[in-house]
């Protein structure tokens, strides 16, 4: 039943803490500033109160210290969960008091992104092997001392894609939610029940946020909550030992990042054209006529298709033993 409760808890909390956090957050002037070379539809936006994060990660805190036993793996979940919120927080908060669309530099913001990991990397104990299971081939690789190596790109690569998600109303919120419950079933089969019940009080969290994140958003959750929601992916995928599934599962994700890699790129190559009207993706379908509400549906149905593949992939492969090097 603990399944049950920590889902009920997390959204129960974060919609008691959203009531009382964004008229705080309106008081205080803590708006978002949109950037004018966005979607012209967006400039209404602007005021809306963000660092809405913040209700996601306390109530997330709450609930797993009140439904999952002490266990180190739950420990550096949460680690990288509230870590990588914290680097949002200040980006965020530099945003606000200082009423731009840019906080911290992206060297900045990498170098306490690489702080966070590391602080996971020498973590004391043995919380995970370093080892890796590679899908459709079933086998497992060691990766020795590459493990930490491949980690530290992992977190940074997840967090970044997340964040990149994060645009519309709902959208990060919405595709996380099938991303999550795609972990939680994978823990269940893989006898890992606090995994399960970490990434449910996702679920709940993401749930409860939406309740003032649907359009049109009373908050946003601003790279507080996103960059916790890449931490909160990226360490279920490490716990559940399918970072390199997590490539199909997060397929949102990474169509995303790959659009802005792609339109970056093209653009340097070409001096000045574009592949999509706008990057990330998601704008791209905005800027072709799509009503924001459309892409985000859209969108969150794509993940979910993401995320069910990337579960019967994993129950189709672990029908066959698994070779290990």
């Amino acid at each position: 039943m603990h399944e049950f409760w920590i889902v009920i808890t997390s959204f129960a909390l974060t919609v008691l803490i959203g009531k009382f956090l964004i008229p705080e957050l309106h008081k205080w002037h803590f708006g978002q500033s949109i950037r004018e070379c966005g979607p012209k539809e967006h400039m209404k936006k602007s005021g809306t109160p963000t660092m809405g994060g913040i209700m996601m990660i306390v109530a997330v805190i709450v609930a797993c210290l009140m439904w999952i036993p002490f266990d180190p793996h739950i420990i550096v979940a949460l680690w990288l969960f509230v870590g990588y919120g914290l680097i949002g927080f200040i980006d965020d908060g530099l945003k606000v008091f200082f009423k731009r669309n840019l906080g911290l530099t992206a060297r900045q913001k990498m170098a306490l992104q690489i702080l966070v990991a590391a602080v996971y990397l020498f973590y004391p104990g043995d919380v995970y092997s370093t080892s890796i299971w590679i899908p459709i081939v079933n086998e497992t690789v060691d990766l020795g001392y590459f493990y930490p190596v491949f980690i530290l790109l992992l977190l940074v690569g997840t967090t970044n894609a997340v964040n990149l998600t994060d645009g519309l109303d709902g959208l990060a919120a919405g595709v996380t939610i099938p991303v999550m419950l795609a972990f939680a079933v994978l823990a269940l089969f893989e006898d890992l029940p606090h995994e399960m019940l970490f990434s449910l009080a996702i679920v709940g969290s993401c749930v409860g946020f939406l309740v003032y994140n649907h359009h049109p958003a009373r908050v946003f959750m601003g790279d507080t909550g996103s960059l916790a929601l890449g931490g909160a992916v990226a360490a279920t995928a490490i716990g559940t030992h399918t970072e390199i599934l997590l490539v199909l599962i997060g397929g949102v994700y990474v169509i995303e990042t790959v659009s802005v890699i792609m339109q970056v790129l093209y653009f340097k190559k070409t001096g000045g054209k574009r592949i999509f009207r706008m990057t990330p993706i998601h704008h791209h379908f905005e800027l072709g006529g799509w009503p924001e509400t459309t892409v985000v549906v859209r969108f969150v149905l794509a993940s979910a298709i993401c995320s069910a593949a990337g579960v019967v992939l994993w129950m189709l492969n672990h029908a066959l033993p698994v070779e290990i090097h």
